[in-house]
């Protein structure tokens, strides 16, 4: 199918558009943890059942294995516990919008561990990505003192931890995709099933992990939202997105990918009735801008 890879990075950007939104609410009720592992544990049932009923082979080598799980640790467990982090500290569109960097940390990346070339408007592309971060928050530093969302440096800095972990899970899932072809669903299996169960141990370790079914018979409007993020988000979502970087270049499937901050933007308008103001909206475009200057040749 011509395009696929690129059309696959779309159709993520508009899932991943919406899961934060589901799980910026949930969290808010019952914890990043809670939320964490129960969406991954909802993820992973969706998953092993698609696998199982269209009966989509799971023969892969040993290093295709390690690099996926791999993958899976440095994107769902060590990217999105700090992505989801920031979600409490600075709210779900400055999280994404400084997600957007991790484009470019997944181009470095792969530059580095693949090869793949860098643009040579590489550097510039980075700089004006950061500016239309730095644009935005400083923006709504000023406009909002006394808002609870109003921008702290702790929070930035999950968010930041978040890019990196998820950039460079880009990465190690295309050199799976580099020994043989692997069905994106699969790959997403095997990526989840390893961030579960190294998640599940260390929270149990740590006693944040409350008994779900204790802390979702009090909160079922959580519970609704997590599995719609779930859906959205790790199902859907990661599945599509292994899609676009098995089909295309990760530097070209990662600046499609990263239009979410855009495409949040009517949501949190529409659904959420948060005001945005002209220079909110210009960031948000500078800052993607940026990206695509990334990998324009």
């Amino acid at each position: 199918m011509p395009f696929l890879g690129e059309i696959s990075a779309l159709v993520t950007a508009v899932f991943w558009s919406m899961s934060p939104l589901f799980f910026t609410a949930a969290i808010n009720r019952v914890g990043t943890v809670t939320v964490n592992i129960t969406r991954l544990s909802f993820a992973l049932v969706f998953l092993f059942a698609s696998v199982l009923v269209m009966r989509y082979s799971i023969d892969l080598s040993f290093s295709q294995y390690a690099y996926l799980s791999l993958s899976g640790f440095l994107g769902l467990v060590f990217g999105d516990s700090f992505m989801f982090k920031a979600f409490q500290y600075i709210g779900a569109r400055i999280t994404m919008l400084v997600m957007a960097l991790s484009p470019a940390i997944a181009t470095f990346a792969a530059y580095v561990i693949l090869g793949e070339q860098m643009p040579m408007l590489g550097l510039i592309g980075i700089a004006v990505t950061l500016a239309g971060i730095i644009w935005v928050v400083a923006e709504r530093n000023a406009s909002t003192p006394e808002s609870p969302r109003a921008v702290s440096k702790i929070g930035l800095v999950y968010a930041f931890f978040g890019a990196t972990g998820q950039g460079l899970g880009l990465v190690f899932a295309k050199l799976a995709f580099h020994e043989s072809t692997v069905n994106g669903l699969v790959a997403t299996l095997i990526r989840i099933a390893a961030a579960w169960l190294i998640l599940l141990p260390l929270a149990a370790m740590t006693k944040n992990f409350k008994n779900p079914i204790t802390t979702f018979r009090t909160e079922r409007r959580a519970l609704w939202q997590t599995i719609g993020g779930a859906v959205v988000g790790p199902f859907l979502g990661i599945t599509f997105s292994l899609i676009a970087v098995a089909h295309t270049h990760v530097g070209v499937a990662a600046t499609i990918m990263a239009t979410v901050p855009i495409m949040m933007l009517p949501l949190l308008r529409i659904f959420y009735k948060e005001h945005l103001t002209w220079k909110s909206i210009a960031g948000a475009f500078v800052a993607v801008g940026g990206v695509v200057l990334l990998f324009l040749k």
